[in-house]
């Protein structure tokens, strides 16, 4: 196996930090034979779907890509923007607002880069990019708040398969969730606040997130438990009281159990409780993308009004607003300490070295 180096690399190349956020990802374009590609990519991830690979290979190709690629681009039409996808545009937003606050201190010393697991810009092109810019030492922040085999784990994967192939590998740090941490709570917290301040309050307050199943938590997956806990320390934070939130679970996918309550069957079901006005919010994802804009923000509109709801509001993911990255800065100079900013003249010793054994750089 030849080992892939660094184009045009220098043994003086000036060592750099590297930060790498990442979210799940998004076709290209809002057309079939895009989504067709993406899923593909996609549901195939032994993490995403755990089935066994000759039973799954027939589902997925001799089914599930010829139906779903022309519904989800339907889907995404609605959602897409003539800069592109908006998950693909809030992640840009959120790695460039970062990006300025890091650079403030650490300057060309630090690179910052975003990617997304499935779909462009891939995981691999961007660690390629960031080992061309001398990237030593590689932080990865998957933007998942709650961690789960099949996000978190599944972007470990990604990078561990990209590592495989490189001569020269950074020192790799991860940050594998951030559901209980302070500041993340409290923007989740004022982007509420600043809705009901405007807005005024419901009846419900539903917390809903991205289901897998419920087998998952079964074999040990700690999402479910992460999720409700970010939940219970957002209500602390709200001062709300039992009866005044919810937890519930959203997008799933196939016939087996996934985990509950169900968004879709909560909010068909309110109404008759007597619970007329809701509002939801989506702890679990930290940008818009088609599951909230499109899944929460108008097909589950239409179940609550349908079933006699009256006032129905979604408030934003936290996306690039101050207080989430307030939240991002401090969680990646919290995983960044220990690692120094190196000294120029050791850059010039491993170049007099490496040139004294006949290197020309």
């Amino acid at each position: 196996m030849a080992y892939r180096g660094v184009e045009n690399f220098s043994h003086n190349q000036q060592d750099r930090t590297g930060v790498l956020i990442t979210n799940l990802g998004t076709p290209d374009a809002p057309t079939p034979s895009a989504l067709r590609r993406y899923l593909k990519e996609f549901l195939w991830d032994p993490r995403v779907v755990e089935v066994p690979r000759p039973i799954w290979w027939c589902i997925l190709n001799g089914i599930i890509l010829n139906i779903r690629p022309r519904r989800s681009a339907a889907a995404y039409k609605e959602v897409w923007t003539e800069a592109g996808s908006p998950l693909l545009l809030h992640t840009r937003d959120q790695a460039d607002r970062l990006r300025e606050r890091l650079q403030a201190e650490y300057g060309e010393h630090l690179v910052v880069e975003f990617a997304m697991r499935y779909g462009n810009p891939s995981i691999a092109s961007a660690i390629d990019r960031m080992q061309q810019a001398g990237v030593r030492r590689l932080l990865v922040m998957p933007m998942y708040p709650q961690y789960s085999g099949a996000t978190t784990a599944s972007t470990f994967d990604a990078v561990a398969e990209d590592f495989r192939k490189r001569r020269w590998l950074p020192e790799l740090r991860m940050v594998n969730h951030y559901h209980d941490y302070p500041p993340y709570i409290e923007a989740l917290a004022a982007s509420i606040e600043r809705h009901w301040q405007a807005n005024g309050r419901a009846d419900r307050l539903l917390m809903s997130y991205h289901g897998v199943p419920k087998r998952y938590l079964l074999q040990g997956d700690p999402y479910f438990c992460e999720c409700h806990k970010t939940s219970r320390l957002l209500a602390e934070r709200l001062g709300l009281k039992e009866g005044e939130w919810m937890t519930t679970f959203q997008s799933r996918f196939g016939r087996e159990e996934w985990l509950k309550p169900y968004t879709d069957e909560t909010l068909k079901s309110l109404p008759s409780q007597g619970v007329k006005s809701v509002q939801i919010v989506c702890p679990g994802f930290s940008a818009d993308c088609l599951e909230t804009i499109e899944e929460i923000g108008q097909e589950n509109f239409e179940y609550f009004t349908e079933a006699g709801g009256d006032r129905y509001e979604y408030i934003p993911a936290l996306n690039a607003e101050p207080e989430h990255i307030d939240a991002i800065e401090q969680l990646v100079r919290q995983h960044l300490q220990g690692w120094t900013i190196p000294d120029d003249q050791d850059m010039n010793l491993r170049q007099k070295f490496a040139q004294a054994q006949g290197a020309d750089k």
